[in-house]
């Protein structure tokens, strides 16, 4: 028997158990990575699906994309284990000793089903892929670039 992730680190997703952890692993490996965290998010097909919460180096010149994370994982994963949405945050949330808060991410993954308004990047003078999307989960709001 081998422990790969505490139980509420595991997302079920359509039926197959994915560790957190391993996941995570992958992420670190990109060479603009400097800190992930992976919790589950709600999905109404498949029931959890992975969500990657990534901050990106200061150093790095030409910030990665959700897409280009998605191919970097799928190129190292199976498919199942691919996050479906990634998250890049400036900084992850952390307690007063530096462990990054996944309970505070996945309180915003869980508000992640309700996207009450998306804005395309042309209206923030960007030409990128990125996009603010305003979520509510019915307690609290917050505005996530990915």
């Amino acid at each position: 028997m081998e422990i790969k992730d505490r139980s509420k680190d595991i997302i079920i997703t359509g039926g197959e158990n994915v560790s957190s952890v391993e996941v995570e692993s992958v992420l670190y490996t990109h060479t603009a990575v400097n800190e992930v965290a992976v919790v589950a998010r709600p999905d109404e097909f498949r029931g959890e699906t992975p969500c990657a919460f990534v901050s990106v180096k200061v150093d790095v010149v030409a910030s990665p994309t959700e897409k280009d994370m998605i191919e970097y994982c799928k190129d190292r994963l199976p498919h199942y284990m691919v996050p479906k949405t990634v998250v890049f945050m400036e900084e992850l949330p952390k307690t007063a000793s530096g462990k990054i808060q996944k309970f505070s991410l996945r309180k915003i993954a869980q508000g992640m089903r309700n996207i009450i308004e998306a804005v395309a990047p042309a209206e923030f003078g960007s030409s990128t892929s990125s996009y603010v999307v305003r979520l509510e989960d019915g307690y609290t709001s917050a505005i996530v670039l990915f």
